[in-house]
């Protein structure tokens, strides 16, 4: 199988290093300096792309990839309003996608693990949410795509909680409302706490990542996957084939 890169960061390198280690070809490395690329033989002939740049181009690399026939995996957050338009435009042209706010097996395991608590925390209105996201100095976007994706899973869970918001120094978050908490330090690969607050006891779950190979592993699998399955799907549903558990 051979893959396109596109985005050759510190994410596109740990991908690169795993693909390789997976008996995988790197078939095209496209980054800012050479876009003209997508045009070439060498990466339309690419089986699949995976895409990991920024917020500002991520719906664009997303389009550029579907245009020109090449299923894509794209794991830049910060974009997520033109998501609807890039699934529009995979449905336009017969492609094949999966955009998710986070790859790693581990975190959405976490992810069906905060969805249950959420439904649990439904009956105990005692209980209120909050929750803390800590990534390394170089993300752009806060709340990062995953705390942005488990406040929802909250939202859906829960009743009472009705919308998130990050906090304001000065400023009282109103009934309802989930905080979500952002630090930037160092190159702290990402780390996810949700507590549950009651005056009788404090219930956390948190989810760390000690490196990005976590990260690069999921994305290469969807990219797997999703050679076999066109269309649009989530990261979701390809754990779901693979593993035979239910994590929707």
């Amino acid at each position: 199988m051979k893959i396109a890169l596109i985005g050759y960061g510190k994410m596109g390198k740990t991908i690169e290093r795993l693909a390789l280690e997976r008996g995988l070809e790197i078939g095209c490395v496209i980054d800012v300096d050479n876009l003209d690329a997508f045009d070439s033989e060498v990466f339309m002939q690419c089986d699949a792309a995976i895409e990991f740049t920024t917020p500002a181009t991520g719906f664009d690399n997303v389009a550029r990839c579907l245009r020109r026939g090449v299923p894509v995996v794209s794991g830049t957050t910060g974009w997520q309003a033109r998501l609807p338009e890039a699934m529009d435009l995979c449905r336009e042209l017969n492609g094949s996608l999966i955009w998710a706010s986070n790859f790693s097996v581990g975190v959405n395991i976490f992810m069906a693990v905060n969805r249950q608590l959420a439904r649990i925390m439904n009956a105990f209105p005692q209980y209120t949410p909050s929750m803390t996201e800590t990534h390394h100095i170089h993300k752009l976007d806060h709340p990062s795509g995953t705390a942005v994706t488990l406040a929802e899973q909250i939202i859906d869970g829960t009743g009472r909680i009705t919308s998130w918001a990050e906090p304001e120094e000065g400023k009282t978050m109103e009934p309802g409302v989930l905080p979500i908490d952002h630090v930037r330090e160092g190159e702290v690969p990402g780390i996810h706490t949700i507590r549950w607050d009651s005056p009788s006891d404090i219930i956390s779950i948190t989810h760390s990542a000690k490196n990005r190979d976590g990260f690069a592993l999921g994305a290469i699998l969807a990219a797997e996957w999703l050679v076999n399955h066109p269309g649009i799907h989530t990261i979701q549903e390809m754990l779901s084939d693979i593993s035979g558990y239910d994590f929707n």
